[in-house]
């Protein structure tokens, strides 16, 4: 396996990167588990989730965390082998905290996340989507604390802009924050939206996870 650098992450990571959105519904977790050591084994190191994944029975709002458990599970020997990716801010329940970055949210989500996976450190923590109604300082701030708590190695993001990242580039500069190191997009052959934005993100050393 060719190993590509995830930005400034630090992180060697393997060119295909494990999506896990279906495990629970339909990949059952016998086979999800089979999945993952399969992957591990052929020399696959990156594997993706977010705490809301639970296959294709998730319906907004649900609790998720069904794919995380599973990833837990097949690590429990083998997390020295895999970098691990989640994420934070997709609605898991009806409670005005159960969405979004509010410093509440992310470290208690962190903290469940931490749960499942079974793990004392997530290699990369991601924003799953932007939140127009909290302040980035206090996104900010609290990523700043579960880097310091050792919780997380590494910040990144996903479904954001390139004037998104430069605004989070100029405040972590400022403040002494935690630096986006990777940006997850919906871009392919069918999806161009996000074509003018490589060039940032090459330019800034952000790893992109297409």
């Amino acid at each position: 396996m060719e190993y590509r650098r995830l930005g400034a992450s630090g992180f060697l990571v393997s060119p295909v990167c494990l999506g896990t959105m279906t495990f629970g519904s339909p990949v059952e977790k016998k086979d999800a588990i089979r999945l993952v050591h399969e992957a591990l084994d052929s020399g696959v190191n990156f594997i993706d989730t977010a705490n809301v994944y639970e296959g294709y029975s998730r319906f907004m709002g649900s609790a998720g965390g069904v794919s995380e458990e599973i990833i837990g599970e097949a690590l429990k020997d083998r997390r020295d082998q895999a970098i691990v990716a989640t994420k934070v801010g997709a609605p898991n329940g009806d409670g005005p905290h159960d969405k979004g970055l509010t410093a509440v949210t992310i470290l208690r989500e962190l903290d469940r996340s931490l749960k499942r996976l079974k793990t004392d450190t997530i290699d990369l923590y991601h924003w799953h989507w932007p939140d127009e109604k909290t302040p980035l300082e206090t996104s900010l701030s609290a990523m700043e604390t579960a880097v310091r708590q050792g919780k997380v190695r590494a910040f990144a993001v996903s479904n954001h802009f390139a004037w998104q990242l430069c605004e989070l580039l100029w405040l972590a500069d400022k403040n002494a924050w935690p630096r986006v190191v990777a940006s997850q997009i919906p871009y392919s052959l069918l999806r161009r939206d996000y074509q003018n934005d490589l060039a940032f993100c090459a330019k800034h050393d952000i790893g992109v996870t297409p």
